[in-house]
């Protein structure tokens, strides 16, 4: 296949759903990955109407099988990935007093164990080809903010950021690049949720101080992921980019 590959994680909805069209609309043809089968089926539907190609694996992040499956077998389709997004990602919350071990490692298990899986598995063909670029999803609550409740996603988001910076120094001599990507305030099906996160209430009253004077959508945050897998960004390693309309700046 002459077109260049991406794999994108927790690819049926939100962010990653709109990154899915994003790289098939540049030219991609695009391995869409989740644990929600209708939807990330829903997603190559979507893909292919609008002309473009993409097949669908169920990858679960915390299973390393899963994901090396996954990875081998986009591979031994149309050979080393050219591009990676690590975007599955879950937000639950969680009283202090009520975070068990288990609950803080289920959240770590994906939103960071989930990345480094999917980046030692799709690393090594990369490696040996001497390209590729890979994009890691972190947040403004792992790079500015805490979050009331989401100790254990402060930590995970945290984390990105400084697997991001490592594994941009052991993947960068074999040109091998790496980013992460922080988003604010975004209307994904996660932020809309009033249990686990601030819901569409929430987000209208964070747009008032956000400079640009709006929340995010998914297709914001989905052509920058684009951009960092671009040669546009091609000098860009290791670092972890704030997409949030400003509200980090503007905050105060």
């Amino acid at each position: 296949m002459s077109k260049p590959t991406v794999l994108i994680t927790g690819a049926g909805i939100g962010i990653g759903h709109c990154s899915a069209l994003a790289f098939a609309a540049a030219g991609y043809h695009v391995y869409v990955t989740d644990v929600l089968d209708k939807e990330g089926a829903e997603t190559v539907s979507a893909i292919e109407a609008a002309g473009g190609t993409a097949a669908f694996h169920h990858v679960d992040v915390t299973d390393t099988g899963n994901v090396n499956a996954a990875v081998k077998a986009a591979e031994a389709a149309t050979g080393a990935l050219d591009a990676v997004v690590a975007n599955a990602g879950i937000a639950h919350k969680v009283l202090l007093d009520d975070m068990s071990d288990e609950k803080w490692a289920h959240t770590l298990d994906v939103d960071l164990s989930g990345v480094f899986r999917l980046c030692r598995a799709a690393s090594p063909a990369m490696r040996a080809e001497g390209r590729g670029a890979i994009v890691a999803l972190s947040s403004v609550m792992g790079t500015t903010y805490g979050w009331h409740d989401h100790v254990q996603y402060n930590a995970a988001k945290s984390g990105v950021v400084g697997l991001v910076r490592g594994l941009a120094c052991d993947l960068g001599t074999d040109g091998v690049r790496i980013n992460g990507l922080a988003p604010g305030f975004i209307k994904t099906a996660q932020a809309l949720s009033t249990v686990h996160s601030v819901g569409m209430p929430g987000l209208e009253a964070a747009a008032k101080y956000v400079p640009l004077g709006r929340y995010g959508e998914p297709e914001d945050i989905a052509d920058v992921i684009l951009f960092l897998c671009s040669d546009g960004a091609r000098y860009m390693t290791g670092q972890t980019i704030i997409v949030d309309g400003g509200l980090t700046v503007g905050r105060y």
